[in-house]
């Protein structure tokens, strides 16, 4: 078995694996590398080089500048201004996200788009109570159409006009593009709104996150957090060391109670117990009240916590979690109290049992109960990989929907907008544009080092490092020329839109499974060929294979922007083509009725 064949049998096996939907997708695209490997068609530097590929470290880098964005709050306001802008009206919504989608393409590549866009329209789709499967392969979808927009939309576009150049034609104009584009674009929106309804999965309601966006206020109302909650550490010379919390009058305090006492992060102390100096006395009531009585007795306040601190309770560093403790775990049977600090540096804020709130001034831990946690997000995210407890609400979720718009946010977008600027001049190569917007969200402290690696869609990288072996085995192969040349031999080349439209098919048909830069590579010296023999002009023949190349809607594996879109949306594989195939023949039509009269053959 030649080189050919071999490369285009496991590339036909890859597809059903994906198809199939029973293994990772990120697993299939290892096996593809393996297997290249193993059978000879490339060797190891290729099978493990697409991790190191420039595109994949673009990509990583634009999760950790979407990351940014998102925990600044500027998605969540981007989300309240469409839905405000748009009255919440779905087709609106709808609309405005496509068509910002596709601007936003035509400056930073489809790839770039949909990572900044993601988070905010998945909080976009949770106000408007309708599941993300609606909204994310639309998404993704514009950002195609917006690729043909500008020269900085799509690598393709640049290698479209490199070929030209070649050629010794004319390139076309960095907005030449847009001539197609913006037509393609318009019938791209109508078709989505028009069948979006029918053709996209509607998403199961359980698959569907809540809305979070009022996370804080619906805690504080369901565990009544209505007094305050202070914590005194008792310094040197206060008169209460030496002395028994039992014994204490606090007749003078109305409404004062004591919730408990502790040294540092220790178990509670017995209220018996007299205070030496350094501990900790946790006290509830009225906010005057606390503070008179810490003023009273010298006491230094270290935690202050009440329905008014909504705002600080739920920010960039600090948070609020919600957990259930599932049977067997280690907290069942320990005595805490409201507002005990745990050893994770969370603040036990108050626990519920059976739908009631518990006694504040010490509760035995049980199957079943729920607490609410408050602290530091890094201590937070820590629950989620604890089998101690159980998260009620993912805290990467909680603070894309709630956390209000903070204080860095202007760094935030600065930093976009920069990396934004360098992409559209093209002062420095994508990867290290992305690379330097990320390390700058670090830099100026957006999000922090651990926040920035958690942010990583480690399953996209995988895929996308693990495919682009996949490219360079059809083309180096001969598999593609194999293909390509029968397909030609058999159409001929007497009948110019007969040829332009198999041209469409062989382009469209290779960008579902491989890049559509490769695939633009691939199939450039065909179209040249056949455009030259037919007695054709260079430019229409190569427009149309850049359209073909952007119509990669029928597969998750066919862009990184596709694939970026599926785990949010809860898409399978075959959830794609359904609306992407009519969109794809559409844009066919379009092109050979437009392309040959805006550059005549």
């Amino acid at each position: 078995m030649d080189d050919a064949t071999t490369s285009l049998l496991i590339l036909g096996v890859v597809t059903a694996l994906f198809v199939w939907n029973r293994l990772p997708v990120g697993l299939v695209a290892v096996l593809a590398a393996l297997a290249l490997f193993l059978t000879g068609l490339v060797d190891l530097q290729t099978a493990v080089g697409g991790f190191g590929d420039p595109v994949v470290i673009f990509i990583a880098a634009l999760f950790v500048v979407g990351e940014g964005i998102d925990a600044t709050g500027v998605t969540t306001w981007a989300g309240q201004t469409v839905l405000r802008l748009t009255e919440g009206n779905k087709g609106r919504v709808l609309m405005a996200v496509m068509i910002l989608s596709a601007l936003l393409t035509a400056l930073i590549t489809p790839n770039g788009s949909v990572a900044a866009l993601l988070p905010m329209v998945v909080v976009v789709a949770v106000r408007l109570g309708v599941s993300p499967a609606q909204m994310l392969i639309p998404l993704a979808f514009a950002a195609h159409a917006g690729s043909l927009l500008a020269l900085t939309g799509s690598p393709v576009n640049v290698i479209i006009n490199g070929a030209i150049r070649g050629e010794g034609g004319e390139p076309f104009g960095f907005f030449e593009f847009a001539l197609i584009g913006a037509p393609l674009l318009l019938v791209t929106v109508l078709m989505v709104i028009a069948l979006g309804p029918f053709l996209l999965p509607k998403g199961a309601d359980q698959a569907s996150p809540p809305d979070l966006s009022r996370y804080a206020a619906t805690m504080v109302e369901r565990y009544g957090l209505h007094t305050h909650l202070f914590r005194f550490e008792v310094p040197d010379g206060s008169p209460l060391v030496g002395t028994a919390p039992r014994d204490w009058d606090l007749s003078g305090f109305r409404d004062a109670r004591l919730t408990g006492v502790q040294t540092g992060r220790s178990a509670p102390l017995e209220p018996s117990r007299p205070l030496a100096e350094g501990d900790t006395v946790v006290l509830e009531g009225p906010s005057a009240v606390l503070t008179s009585l810490g003023e009273h007795f010298g006491l230094e306040t270290t935690y202050h916590a009440s329905r008014e601190d909504v705002p600080r309770m739920l920010g960039k560093h600090e948070g609020l979690a919600e957990v259930v403790v599932p049977p067997g775990s280690t907290l069942v049977g320990e005595s805490v109290f409201a507002g005990m600090l745990r050893p994770t540096g969370l603040v036990m804020l108050a626990l519920r049992r059976q739908g009631r709130d518990a006694d504040p001034t010490g509760t035995v831990v049980a199957e079943g109960d729920a607490v609410l946690f408050q602290g530091d997000w890094t201590a937070i995210d820590d629950l989620v990989d604890n089998r101690r407890v159980l998260m009620v609400d993912e805290p990467g979720l909680v603070r894309r929907q709630a956390v209000p718009m903070g204080r860095r946010a202007p760094v935030a977008v600065g930093v976009l907008v920069a990396m934004i600027a360098v992409l559209t001049f093209g002062l420095v190569p994508p990867a290290i544009a992305g690379l330097a917007a990320a390390a700058a969200m670090v830099l100026f402290r957006v999000v922090d080092a651990e926040q920035a690696l958690r942010s990583v869609s480690w399953q996209t990288i995988v895929l996308i490092g693990g495919l682009i072996p996949m490219s360079a085995a059809i083309q180096s192969s001969g598999a593609a020329d194999l293909v390509a040349g029968g397909i030609i031999g058999a159409v001929g080349v007497d009948n110019p839109s007969l040829l332009l439209a198999v041209l469409f098919a062989l382009t469209a048909v290779f960008s579902q499974v491989i890049s559509n830069a490769a695939t633009t590579l691939i199939v450039i010296p065909i179209a040249v060929a056949s455009a030259l023999e037919a007695g054709l002009a260079v430019e229409p023949v190569l427009m149309l294979v850049c359209v073909a190349a952007a119509a990669a809607f029928l597969t998750p594996i066919a862009t990184p922007a596709n694939t970026m879109v599926m785990n949010p949306g809860g898409y399978g594989f075959g959830d794609y083509w359904r609306l992407g195939l009519p969109i794809q023949l559409v844009w066919l039509v379009v092109a050979l009725l437009l392309v040959p009269r805006i550059w005549p053959l």
